[in-house]
Parts: C-alpha cells; sequence; structure tokens
C-alpha cells in the first residue's frame, strides 16, 4: 500500500497537466478520474475533480478546486538526470508553452509547478564531506539557470 502521495492542485487544468506530463515524461501513466458531484460551491457537476497520475515512479494526485491556489517556491519536484540530453530534454519541454527558467536548476511550467532538473550526482555532490567540493559545486551552480552536468562535475573534482 502507498504511504504517501503529493497532490498538485489546479483550478481547473487537471486534464490538461496530466496530458502535459505525460508528454514529457516516459512510461507516465494516467490513472483513476473523479467527478466532481452536485456541490454547493457552483462547480460544474461532471467536471473531473481529480486525475491520478503515476510519473517517474511517483503518484500525484492532479486536483480541479476551482479556487486560485498559486504556486510558490517552497514545494518543488526534483527530477535526477544521468545526462546533460536528459537535462535538456525535460528543461526544454517543462519551459514550453509559457514555461519559464529561473535559477540554478530550476524552472517554473505553464501551470506553475516548480522543477528542479537536476544531475543525477548532485546528492553527492552537495552532501560530500568534503567542504572545497561541496563549495565548488555551490559557486559554480550559482553561476548557471540550467545546469551543467559537466561543468558541475569539473567543480566537484577539482576542489
Amino acid at each position: 500500500m502507498l504511504k504517501m502521495y503529493a497532490c498538485i492542485w489546479s483550478n481547473d487544468k487537471a486534464a490538461d497537466m496530466a496530458k502535459f506530463y505525460k508528454s514529457i515524461f516516459k512510461g507516465t501513466k494516467i490513472g483513476k478520474t473523479s467527478y466532481w458531484v452536485k456541490n454547493p460551491m457552483g462547480v460544474k457537476e461532471g467536471s473531473v475533480l481529480t486525475m491520478h497520475i503515476t510519473l517517474l515512479g511517483q503518484k500525484i494526485m492532479l486536483l480541479n478546486g476551482f479556487v486560485n491556489m498559486p504556486f510558490n517556491e517552497s514545494i518543488s519536484f526534483v527530477v535526477p538526470c544521468k545526462t546533460q540530453r536528459e537535462i535538456d530534454t525535460y528543461w526544454k519541454k517543462l519551459t514550453s508553452g509559457g514555461g519559464k527558467p529561473v535559477q540554478c536548476g530550476w524552472l517554473i511550467d505553464k501551470y506553475g509547478v516548480r522543477w528542479q532538473i537536476v544531475p543525477a550526482d548532485f546528492d553527492k555532490w552537495n552532501t560530500s564531506k568534503n567542504k572545497k567540493k561541496t563549495e565548488a559545486v555551490a559557486h559554480a551552480m550559482w553561476k548557471m539557470v540550467k545546469l551543467d552536468i559537466k561543468e558541475l562535475k569539473k567543480a566537484y573534482d577539482q576542489a
């Protein structure tokens, strides 16, 4: 039994979000969908309430709350990537259609969801007991918008 999963609240874009993420992340599965029943909020009965997706092995519920709940930087999804090509591909697709790059591997997709597209070794580099290595990676990263695996690895290895 699954112990926990995330819920992404959108106003009314759950179905669009599910299709968008499925087009980006291979193997994404769209699961069960629930629908609004007659309600006092004025939401059209029969419209989508929730859609469950499994994205990179993680279950996520997309919710049409029909109340504007804006996203902010305090929550993001981290996607570890083995190659620069993978980083570049996710970066391009997630910023398409109105998404925008931020800094240090962060971006905001067209729905306002925050993502961190990082090298698979990023946690290793950031948690090294060698302070010089972690500082070198941090200083290299702070100069980047989209992360460059080769440059980050070089900073780590040469420190």
